[in-house]
């Protein structure tokens, strides 16, 4: 895979996380917010498995504890491919999740019970996934969540300028590797997607090259927040996956769940597969957009 391509996956990444900000998930970017689960081995943010210390690019703790259950921290991968997602992906996805989902301990230091997690993982993809691997992450409550539609076709191309444009200064700057973790501190930093005192302090030497990358990925945070009402909203049904919503008016969303906790909705499909979308409509001028699997 080229760097270009790897762009737009980290790119996706961070995007997602900052689309997800109001769904309750707080980012985890430092070892020293969970010493006994988080690990850092230069500028990389691993998990601690039962087998081995995982990486993990976007890692988010639900704010609330679920009532007797186990507090709840997800990962978050995101995929750019050219064509959809094969098994492969989420084979990875289900050996990492079992790992750390078993390690565990009697007490931690100072013989102090140790905090415990359930571990989620959820996959986004801009191509969508292959039919056996969506039956393959049904079975081990892998959550898929498919981006390919129109509702995101803004955000694909927004991924795919940036992506571009990063690589072409690169180019011609003359960077032998590009500086992601250097790229991840600067977006979390314009998108408030973290604390800033935790983020890693890392500059790039390459400075006509830094100044450059600079003004795009400033772009490209000002193509996001031009959406910033756009949020993506995580539905939880009885069953072992997620349901992303695409709110077309946050705030009224908002205002008319607070007064109607519950009221019926009229689903209606849109496009063809693979492509197809379903809408949700309280009233003809309100709606929510919610992408098929």
């Amino acid at each position: 895979m080229g760097m270009e391509a790897i762009l737009r996956g980290y790119l996706l990444e961070e995007a997602l996380a900052w689309l997800l900000r109001s769904s309750g998930y707080q980012l985890l970017v430092a070892a020293e917010q969970d010493p006994q689960e988080l690990v850092s081995e230069g500028s990389t943010l691993k998990v601690r498995g039962r087998g081995t210390a995982h990486q993990v690019d976007v890692l988010g703790e639900w704010a609330f504890n679920p009532a007797f259950s186990l507090p709840v921290q997800l990962f978050l991968e995101a995929k750019f491919y050219a064509t959809p997602c094969r098994i492969d992906v989420i084979r990875n996805a289900h050996g990492v999740i079992h790992d750390v989902n078993e390690n565990y301990a009697a007490s931690g230091q100072n013989g102090r019970p140790r905090r415990r997690f359930q571990y989620s993982y959820s996959l986004f993809s801009a191509s969508g996934f292959s039919e056996n691997a969506q039956e393959y992450a049904v079975a081990h409550q892998i959550s898929l969540v498919d981006l390919s539609g129109d509702s995101f076709a803004w955000l694909r191309t927004l991924i795919y300028t940036t992506a571009k444009r990063l690589y072409a200064e690169r180019i011609r700057h003359h960077v032998t590797r590009f500086p992601v973790t250097w790229m991840r501190s600067v977006l979390r930093r314009r998108l408030g997607t973290a604390d800033v005192h935790l983020l890693p302090t890392v500059t790039t030497p390459a400075v006509l090259f830094r100044a450059a990358a600079e003004r795009v990925l400033e772009e490209f945070v000002a193509g996001l927040l031009r959406y910033e009402e756009t949020e993506l909203l995580i539905g939880f049904p009885s069953a072992p996956f997620i349901i992303p919503l695409k709110v077309d008016d946050k705030r009224r969303f908002v205002a008319h769940a607070d007064a109607h906790p519950t009221h019926p909705v009229r689903i209606r499909r849109l496009g063809h597969e693979p492509h197809a979308e379903w809408v949700a409509s309280r009233l003809r001028s309100f709606g929510r957009r919610a992408m098929s699997s």
